[in-house]
């Protein structure tokens, strides 16, 4: 039985509403959200929606331009800079919701500098991102060193989350002792020791993200913005 994409209602009779750019994307998404890009394929995407696959051809116009499309539902999810607050305030919160939307979509962070075509969300978070930081003093050079930065630390973060076995502290200790009993000897003896004691304090892998992104807005802070 095909399930409809989420937003897609269905007519008297159990036929599928009318398809559209929208919906196809949306149940691009869903199928990405559930097995990766892999998983997104026309045929299955037309499964999806309970549609033969040529069809959605009439709304987009290839794979790529799904991607596109993609990329740019994610950059939607996004908060924007707030432009009433100062600047390490409007870095950090854009910088977490980021982070919160590639956990919900692990997948994304593969597209999100990739696309040689921009869509809408996705300039009006850049443009957001150098306004305030321009507002707040940074050249345009020092802007875009600011922004490439914190968008490399974001995205790095997500794609080591994205693998790290042992991301939380109820992880750690469920694969730690049996990670640092596999080490042979004494061969490694920091290692051992400095993950017994991680094991020991109730390490979260989460936490790092904060500490790493207080390092970045404190170094930015005391840069020369010109």
């Amino acid at each position: 039985m095909t399930v409809p994409a989420e937003g897609m209602s269905r007519r008297r009779g159990g036929r599928p509403a009318r398809l559209n750019r929208e919906v196809v994307l949306r149940a691009a998404m869903a199928l990405a959200d559930e097995g990766g890009l892999p998983a997104m394929t026309m045929h299955a995407i037309g499964q999806r929606l309970g549609v033969e696959a040529m069809s959605l051809y009439r709304h987009v116009r290839n794979k790529d331009d799904i991607l596109d499309g993609l990329a740019d539902l994610v950059y939607g999810e996004i908060d924007l800079p707030d432009a009433d607050a100062d600047w390490r305030t409007a870095m950090r919160r854009r910088a977490e919701s980021t982070r919160g939307v590639l956990a919900r979509h692990p997948w994304a962070v593969d597209l999100m500098e990739s696309r040689a075509s921009p869509g809408p969300a996705n300039l009006r978070q850049h443009d957001a991102m150098l306004g305030a930081l321009r507002r707040a003093g940074f050249s345009s050079t020092m802007a875009t060193h600011a922004y490439n930065l914190l968008d490399s630390y974001i995205y790095g973060f997500a794609l080591q989350a994205r693998s790290i076995p042992v991301a939380t502290p109820e992880a750690l200790a469920e694969v730690g002792e049996i990670l640092i009993g596999q080490l042979p000897g004494d061969e490694y003896p920091n290692l051992k020791a400095v993950g017994i004691e991680l094991m020991a304090s109730g390490f979260d892998y989460g936490t790092e993200f904060a500490f790493g992104l207080d390092l970045i807005l404190d170094a930015l802070d005391r840069l020369p913005r010109s």
